[in-house]
């Protein structure tokens, strides 16, 4: 059976590997030989590109691939009033391949956080504006503003007492999706790497050392998101992504959902949960007892990491495999992750993500009906 509301049964995360003439202009404007205006106009191009392509390949859910943005989370909260970028996070060593040391920069929060300006809207009436189906805009979970730094990456003076930062954090969030409603948005997507570093045995010892208690952080964390997205309007879906990192075919956590799924499933107001279960990294699908008979799944079971293209069989398979712990009318099908978390894009080539992303529309034909 089909489904005529987001997610749909074939979907994906968001980002797309940007075009090498896309990649060209960005290098120009950063070497100042052409103006904010000039990019904007090649974006718009690659842009209405992308979107023709994810139309003809079946897809009812359409980004703009993230092609304005260099991270999927800093361009964002960068224009959150109180946030300052800075610094590095550590990479985990265990993952492979190791990409010339790289890690991207951190955030700390300076001062109160406040929603001066509307942040994606603009994105979001230009892709509106070119669509046919379904637009789609992922944004950073609110989440990303406190978990890798903790107590000691909020400043003390602006706020002495976390249940006020959390309150402004929210607010922040509110004021932001409910410009991007206005707008006509009706598909909305968390991307949160946290809840899904807290299955992490590493990273849960890393929250313990900075005072946080990883048990709690999801609890936490369910109530921050819940305050941004209760009492929205009930023709906006709102998703939540979880993601293990994505950078350049690189990943950096690991672990099965068990020790977040039954606060996670339950507790986490969203419409629906946009899993990896691409690899080992991310266990069973056992956790997936947990999810109550009103949220959907989203199983992420082609990965966005490599080229090689998996078999329709295969991918079948892991859903029927799924269904052993939650009813197959509540599942539906996308990438692991995205193509291009960052500007700089996983290892594989264009041609083998228009060649997935068609995949997964067939096989979700195939095990739903069209």
């Amino acid at each position: 059976m089909s489904r005529i509301n987001p997610p749909f049964r074939a979907d994906h995360v968001g980002s797309l590997l940007r075009p090498a003439p896309l990649l060209a202009m960005r290098a120009r404007y950063h070497n100042g030989e052409i103006t904010q205006a000039e990019l904007r106009a090649a974006e718009d191009e690659a842009i209405r590109d992308a979107v023709r392509k994810e139309e003809a390949v079946g897809l009812q859910s359409i980004t703009d691939g993230e092609f304005r943005r260099t991270y999927f989370h800093l361009d964002f909260l960068e224009q959150v009033g109180g946030v300052t970028v800075s610094g590095a996070i550590a990479a985990n060593p265990d993952a492979k391949p190791a990409k010339n040391g790289f890690t991207p920069p951190r955030l700390t929060v300076t001062g109160k956080l406040r929603h001066t300006k509307n942040i994606q809207v603009d994105d979001f009436l230009y892709l509106k504006s070119v669509v046919n189906k379904t637009p789609k805009v992922s944004i950073p979970s609110p989440t990303m503003v406190h978990f890798r730094g903790g107590r000691a990456a909020v400043d003390i003076d602006a706020y002495p007492d976390m249940d006020e930062f959390f309150e402004d954090l929210a607010q922040v969030y509110r004021e932001e999706i409910q410009a991007l409603y206005a707008a006509g948005c009706r598909y909305i997507q968390l991307d949160d790497t946290n809840l899904a570093y807290l299955c992490d045995p590493k990273m849960r010892q890393g929250a313990l050392e900075r005072g946080d208690d990883p048990d709690e952080l999801p609890r936490t964390y369910a109530a921050l998101i819940n305050a941004v997205i209760d009492g929205r309007p009930p023709d906006l879906t709102i998703g939540v992504h979880l993601c293990r990192g994505n950078f350049r075919s690189t990943w950096f956590a690991q672990g099965g959902y068990e020790p977040v799924a039954e606060v996670l499933f339950n507790d986490l107001n969203v419409d629906a949960f946009f899993l990896e279960y691409d690899d080992e990294r991310s266990g069973d699908f056992s956790p997936l007892r947990f999810v109550p008979p009103n949220k959907t799944v989203v199983l992420g079971v082609v990965t966005s990491k490599t080229g090689d293209l998996e078999a329709k069989d295969f991918v079948i398979q892991r859903i029927k495999e799924a269904a052993n712990y939650m009813p197959l009318e509540n599942m539906c099908l996308s990438p692991q992750c995205g193509f291009s978390s960052t500007v700089h894009g996983n290892e594989l080539t264009e041609e083998a993500q228009w060649a997935k992303l068609e995949m997964i529309v067939n096989v979700a034909r195939d095990v739903w009906g069209d």
